[in-house]
């Protein structure tokens, strides 16, 4: 970046006159924070160079050649939010009809609708014309059925296109993820075609080719829907809706000369080359970038993967580098001829970058990426190598997020001869820099604040060079800080392509200083950078506000660091409008971009009263810092959390759960409460069993509680019963039982007492599940027994809303830090060695001393338990019996620690009430009885297996015939811990179990495990899992998964070897999960 340029002057922005001089205010026209460039309200209107966003010429394809069109997105996702409009308005799409527009909800049999449209009996012309679909990879994966019946009977069906963002939400992490493999799958378990978009440029040309291909095969067009359907950038070809009614009519008469007999490769192949030819591109089903005689080619799939792939192996290409990259256009039909025809002849190695599920399918060896299989099938099966070169499966998980510096580090490896295959991500400390005649900038802000959308003006502004291209991207990660925008503008004179995370950053502005203690943000500006802060800091705090290593990093990375106070301008009018305008102009000013035409267009979108003011003001408060070298010096804390340099996507919306109203709470007096239990019908008074609780609820008494392992033993397993006679409770064979468990009485009066408040006071607090139609009396003490759950384990955001209440400084920066990035390891140590209690959080912060309506709002509800109903209730119509074990333990200060539900559940007498609901499980028998069971369960995960044995017994006894049980059982020892074992022999001698293999892990030398005893009896598997087509069930910890599902799979491969067939046993025991013959219900 060159040297500053001069202080914006008030002359530089005088205005026309009819905009209203320096003593009138211009109001802002409204800018989205996501979105600089309205989609048009016209589709007739989208055409020519333009900016838009990739999702609006999806939109535009769609609607234009479609008759009706299937759309399911979730409403922050807007995926939909264009065509929705062109139909509300009548418009017409390219045949001069109105395209019909049916939004719907991603559930099981999503395409149910679209199948009933296609095959409906008024079958006109009109339904000649296309059916196209716009989702998420999340829909995608629900419409496999609809799909498989679609391709059955294609014949007789209009063609259907299907318009994916690859994006769905990881439950694990709760982010979004760029999702290929979902896709993948579906694709090749329907046979539907598959073409992806490599960059922004191209997707409107493959969303005509999808729709032109679904005339031969149902297809789906995929693209990156995280970034790439976002990114609001310069198209310059980009076709209008009549260009695109010619292209599809001439490329589609085309077709008239190729054989219908022609397989669908040719078909696809010959539409691909028509277009080609209209289009005057050379799009290809593989396409081959890098160096003319390769040592080693990577092959990618997806949009940024092939985007930066491609660019990075030319780059690398021209330094000597004999590396290349095919990126995969169409995946489905995989035409192994084209393929091989773009691979050099030249090559050693080939390597796949494929996408897979999660970290758990990266680490698992025997998984491979689907990209793998066909590549390495393509390769092996081909005669043009007599040794043909290997062939290495790269995985990476739909959660990583692709950097240059990641695929050129990949390329880099690959590239080696002694490449041994994987390899991500790079090394910490390398970049990889593709911008090279642009600049790229970088905005932080908190996501709901006034300046959340100056980067979008900003983006507005410098789009109107037309010799520059500019891209704009913005990211929503609503963990930090309640909530964050990251925005970035990328300028070039050449064509930006996919987006992607900058690493580089000329210019990175920050709007709050507490974003430097959640992102490490010098890591993503270049050398030589600059950072802008927005901030009131004074040069006394620099060294006591300034995380650590943000300055040591200032220093080490040269970085020139700019700190703008707007609070510290005279005569604002408007504070909010002044720091707006005030931060744009800083950041115009420091890019050198303060030309009069430039500015003038500032006040079109921003405060024009406030322009003016922070001109006259903008030099007086923008301070260059000098950056000491000392800074570089001090030591870094070992314990210094290392933050991340990139936000994750969590939504496309700020975090919504800031702008939630809590209901209020009231402490109310006995009288009032008296009042409303005489005088029900006045004050809206109801009497509920756990109103706030969606399910139906019971109270039932203990009728047993039986402990089955020995007082000596270290593990209590105990048998409860509860009488349910008289109460209406009915429940089905391996259904769960929900227990609503109190806290500790003698822990809560200890707390009531400690705390200071007063037990007999009446608490009158919102239900946490229907706040605005339900309200809970108690008094303190029942609500901090039955409610509160004062003794279980605080999430950070207790910390962070706890902090509101300190009055000690040092106490209040303490919960805090443990709320942000910087406190994770210590929290996690809290969380996971000592075991705190949200208990042991107040006593710690006693400065942090919330009323008790308060504290009834930041701490988390009790929650109901579960657990596996381990009884039939044809076998016992009034009752229900569970199979429980005490959780204990000793924390990291040596207390012993005893679960709450678990310990509450063992210490129940006789007679006492609990509340109760029933939730509907997975464990289900087959509906007939004669159908084989094979169940393992270790220790009580027995519970719902003595359900199955008690229900086939009545059977049997009924004079049902009843298949095969195959019983395998373990614990530890069998002496103390054969759980029912006299049950599982009676059943085993009256016939009613066939197998009963038992694993007591320790009762010998060599441990023995239900994997073990499954494999000494391979041969009854094989007969009645496999041939006789029985269930398997799996209930218990996880870690036996693995193993079990290796001895069933073991078993899949030996039956199809006898029958002389070819057999991929993980992908059947997928199906069988698909089924319901392979169930695990494992915690």
């Amino acid at each position: 970046m060159g040297a500053v340029a001069p202080p914006v002057t008030q002359f530089q922005l005088q205005e026309q006159p009819q905009n209203g001089g320096s003593g009138s205010s211009k109001k802002a026209s409204p800018v989205s924070p996501m979105f600089p460039f309205a989609a048009p309200s016209s589709v007739a209107a989208i055409g020519g160079p333009t900016y838009t966003t990739p999702q609006t010429l999806v939109q535009q394809v769609a609607y234009s050649l479609s008759d009706k069109l299937f759309t399911y997105s979730p409403e922050s996702f807007s995926l939909d939010s264009a065509v929705k409009r062109w139909a509300a308005d009548r418009q017409g799409n390219a045949s001069g009809r109105v395209t019909a527009v049916n939004a719907l909800e991603t559930r099981l049999g999503a395409g149910s609708a679209l199948l009933g449209y296609n095959f409906s009996k008024d079958k006109t012309s009109k339904k000649e014309l296309p059916q196209s679909v716009i989702a998420t990879t999340a829909t995608i994966a629900t419409m496999q059925t609809a799909l498989n019946q679609l391709s059955l009977l294609y014949s007789i069906s209009s063609p259907v296109v299907a318009h994916i963002a690859a994006v769905d939400y990881d439950v694990a992490s709760g982010n979004l993820v760029t999702d290929y493999f979902s896709a993948i799958n579906t694709a090749r378990e329907t046979g539907i075609g598959l073409v992806a978009s490599n960059s922004t440029h191209e997707v409107q040309h493959m969303a005509l080719f999808a729709t032109l291909a679904a005339t031969v095969l149902p297809t789906v067009h995929i693209y990156d829907g995280l970034k790439l359907a976002r990114d609001s950038t310069r198209i310059v070809d980009v076709l209008d809706q009549t260009a695109l009614a010619k292209l599809s009519a001439a490329v589609l008469g085309e077709q008239k000369e190729v054989s219908k007999k022609a397989d669908q490769v040719t078909r696809v192949s010959q539409i691909l080359q028509s277009l080609n030819a209209e289009l005057g591109t050379a799009y290809s089903f593989f396409e081959y970038e890098g160096h003319p005689s390769p040592d080693a080619v990577l092959v990618v799939f997806g949009s940024v993967e092939s985007s930066l792939a491609g660019q990075i192996a030319s780059i690398l290409a021209k330094s000597g580098e004999k590396v290349g990259v095919i990126a995969v256009r169409v995946l489905n039909p995989f035409s192994e001829a084209h393929f091989l025809k773009v691979l050099p002849k030249t090559v050693k190695r080939v390597a796949v970058l494929g996408q897979v599920q999660d970290q758990l399918a990266v680490e698992d060896e025997t998984t491979q990426s689907a990209l793998f299989t066909d590549v390495f099938s393509a390769i092996i099966m081909s005669d043009a190598w007599v040794l043909p070169p290997p062939v290495f499966d790269i995985k990476y998980p739909r959660s990583h997020v692709w950097i240059p510096t990641d695929l050129a580090w990949t390329l880099h490896q690959i590239s080696q001869d002694t490449y041994a295959g994987a390899g991500l991500p790079a090394p910490a400390g390398i970049t990889y820099n593709l911008v090279s005649d642009g600049k790229q900038f970088i905005f932080w802000d908190i996501d709901n604040t006034i300046t959340a959308n100056s980067p979008a003006i900003l983006a507005k502004l410098l789009a109107n060079d037309a010799s520059k291209n500019v891209s704009f991207v913005a990211t929503y990660d609503n963990g930090p800080q309640a909530g964050i925008i990251q925005s970035e503008i990328r300028t070039s004179r050449k064509v930006l392509d996919a987006p992607y995370n900058i690493q580089n950053a000329d210019i990175s502005v920050v709007n709050d200083i507490k974003l430097l203690s959640s992102f490490d943000i010098p890591a993503t500006v270049m050398q030589g950078g600059t950072i802008l802060l927005v901030s009131t800091i004074t040069p006394e705090d620099y060294e006591k506000k300034l995380p650590a290593t943000f300055r040591h990093s200032l220093v080490t990375k040269g970085i020139k660091f700019y700190i703008l106070n707007p609070e510290a301008a005279e005569k604002v009018e408007d504070a909010d409008a002044f720091r707006t305008a005030v931060t744009q102009l800083a950041f115009l000013q420091l890019i050198g971009a303060n030309s009069p035409l430039l500015l003038m267009g500032l006040l079109n979108y921003t405060d024009s009263v406030a322009v003016y003011s922070a001109a006259q003001e903008l030099e007086k408060i923008l301070r260059n810092v000098d950056v000491p070298k000392s800074w570089a010096e001090a030591e870094l804390s070992e314990a210094e959390v290392v933050l991340p340099a990139f936000p994750e996507a969590t939504g496309f919306t700020p975090n919504l759960a800031k702008s939630e109203t809590e209901p209020e709470s009231f402490l109310r007096s006995a009288q009032n409460v008296a009042q409303a239990l005489s005088f029900k019908e006045a004050y809206g008074t109801e009497i509920a069993l756990r109103p706030d609780l969606p399910m139906k609820n019971f109270v039932v008494k203990v009728r047993e509680n039986k402990r089955l392992t020995p007082e000596y033993y270290d593990r209590n397993v105990f048998h409860i019963e509860f009488d349910i006679s008289g109460t209406g409770l009915t429940y089905k064979i391996g259904e769960s039982l929900g227990i609503h468990v109190f806290n500790d009485a003698q822990g809560v009066s200890e707390f009531i007492k400690w705390y200071g408040l007063d037990p007999e006071a009446v608490v009158e607090v919102p239900s946490r599940e229907d706040p605005e139609n339900v309200l809970e009396v108690r008094t303190v003490s029942q609500a901090l027994l039955q409610n509160i759950d004062i003794f279980g384990r605080p999430a950070k955001k207790f910390y962070e809303l706890l902090a509101e209440f300190a009055t000690d400084s040092e106490e209040k920066k303490a919960l805090l830090t443990l709320s942000s990035a910087a406190g994770a390891v210590e929290f996690k140590r809290r969380a996971d060695v000592d075991n705190v209690t949200y208990a042991d959080i107040l006593q710690e912060f006693p400065s942090a001393h919330p009323n008790v309506y308060d504290l009834m709002k930041i701490v988390a509800p009790l929650k109901r338990r579960e657990y596996s109903i381990a009884s039939a209730q044809i076998v016992n119509p009034d009752s229900v019996h569970l199979l429980i074990v005490v959780v204990d333990w000793v924390d990291g200060k040596g207390r012993k620690r005893t679960g709450q539900a678990t310990g509450y559940l063992s210490k129940l007498p006789l007679g006492s009430e609990v509340t109760v609901s029933v939730k509907p499980s997975v464990m289900k028998l087959p509906q007939a009885s004669t159908a084989p069971l094979v169940m393992a369960g270790l220790g009580t995960g027995l519970a719902p297996f003595r359900a199955f044995c008690q229900y086939r017994a009545w059977q049997k006894s009924q004079g049902l015939p009843i298949g095969p049980i195959l019983l395998y059982l373990g614990s530890r020892h069998q002496r103390e811990e054969y759980l029912y074992g006299e049950e599982w022999e009676a059943y085993k001698a009256a016939g009613i179990i066939s197998v009963l293999g038992t694993a007591f892990s320790r009762d010998q030398k060599q441990k023995i495990y239900i994997q073990d005893r499954m494999r000494q009896t391979m041969d009854q598997i094989i007969q009645h899992f496999v041939k006789e087509e029985g269930s398997f069930y799996l209930c218990g910890p996880t870690w036996p998964v693995p193993d079990v599902a290796a001895v069933l799979m073991e078993a899949l491969s030996k039956e199809a070897q006898e029958r002389g067939a070819k057999l991929n046993a993980r992908k059947k025991l997928e199906e069988l999960k698909d089924h319901e013959r392979y169930v695990l219900e494992v915690y």
